[in-house]
């Protein structure tokens, strides 16, 4: 069991973050259409992990979030390891037996080398970013503005995370023209910041609930 509140939130937080990391980097090879524009529907989940880094940021610092970023691409590439040898091991076939065939695996989960490079290294340096921005906003504005540290600190990495991913993934690789390139990257950074920025709200009653949470058990040990 865990001693504190406090544990027991960052081991919370921590599940929702690498929860919806890994998804996002498991559905991210799916291309759809926003409007005329092509966008990776890993995109996603992504809004929900920068919140998430921005409330561990905020209770645990950066130590925090630095050591969960690492944890969670370590997991990542251990997710796609296992993913590689589940690729190489036959589909079972009988007759009367419905089951999925190699090919539609290899479809879904066969993500190129530089899929997962341009995942992993977009992951790490976004994260980065985001981190040393929000303190950096956090040391000049102290416990107000919560909005900008939160929304400030993902208009920027978010923007990196996006090109990064596509222009190793996508890019380098000859998958997508300048133009498409260009299109797909804008599209995708503002449908995450157009999230992100929904989710405003939820920031707030997050910090409520957590404040109140913890609140609890330091009252609780006062008395």
């Amino acid at each position: 069991m865990f001693k504190t509140k406090k544990e027991t939130l960052y081991i919370i937080l921590a599940g929702i973050f690498i929860t919806n990391a890994v998804t996002a980097e498991l559905i991210g090879g799916k291309l759809i259409f926003v409007g005329p524009y092509l966008m990776s529907i890993g995109i996603l989940p992504w809004p929900v992990v920068f919140l998430t880094t921005d409330l561990i940021n905020e209770y645990f610092g950066e130590k925090g979030v630095r050591k969960l970023s690492f944890i969670t691409a370590g997991l990542i590439c251990y997710c796609f390891l296992v993913l590689f040898c589940a690729l190489k091991i036959p589909s079972a076939t009988a007759d009367g037996l419905r089951n999925v065939t190699d090919e539609q695996f290899r479809a879904v989960f066969g993500q190129s080398l530089w899929i997962i490079i341009g995942s992993i290294t977009a992951f790490i340096f976004s994260q980065l970013v985001d981190v040393t921005l929000f303190h950096f906003v956090k040391r000049r504005t102290g416990d107000k503005m919560i909005w900008l540290r939160t929304t400030g600190s993902t208009v920027i990495s978010q923007f990196f995370d996006t090109f990064i991913v596509l222009g190793i993934a996508f890019y380098l690789p000859g998958k997508m023209t300048t133009d498409q390139f260009i299109s797909s990257g804008l599209t995708g950074y503002f449908v995450k910041l157009s999230i992100a920025v929904l989710l405003t709200p939820v920031i707030y009653l997050a910090h409520w609930l957590i404040e109140k949470y913890v609140h609890s058990e330091a009252e609780h040990d006062k008395s």
